[in-house]
């Protein structure tokens, strides 16, 4: 019995949690928006695993489609907003509002995406335009 597209999300979170490379895990995501084009949380994780491979492009294409199906997903917009950065794109301050909206009505939004944003810079620790979002979101 093959996997459902929700039991192969899951295992692919626990493969990249468990620190395996966007290299093998993005064949998986694609798999997974394959199957399930509606599932928002698939596309924002492709976005990211492109952005660790360096395919902005890809990225932003991506994290485009998972913000249309879940315009409140923090971490999908915060991967849209670093495919806008790294692809030149104009627009981000909207996105970096809605994000402070989202996280000033749910601190636990803000604690997720933190978490997350750490997690970027431990695996990419050079990344400048995840630095910049970090202190957008963080600044009064």
């Amino acid at each position: 019995m093959s996997e459902t597209a929700n039991e192969l999300f899951d295992a692919g979170l626990e493969r990249y949690n468990a620190g395996e490379g966007p290299d093998t895990l993005i064949p998986v995501f694609k798999e997974i928006c394959d199957r399930s084009p509606k599932l928002a949380a698939s596309w924002s994780c492709l976005a990211l695993l492109y952005l660790l491979e360096n395919k902005p492009e890809q990225a932003y294409k991506v994290a485009q489609k998972g913000v249309k199906l879940d315009p409140n997903a923090p971490q999908g917009r915060v991967n849209l907003v670093l495919a806008m950065l790294e692809t030149g794109q104009k627009g981000v301050r909207e996105h970096i509002d809605v994000i402070k909206q989202l996280m000033a009505h749910d601190s636990e939004v803000q604690g997720d995406l933190m978490e997350s944003i750490d997690d970027g810079l431990t695996r990419k620790p050079d990344w400048k335009s995840l630095s910049r979002v970090k202190n957008w979101l963080t600044e009064d």
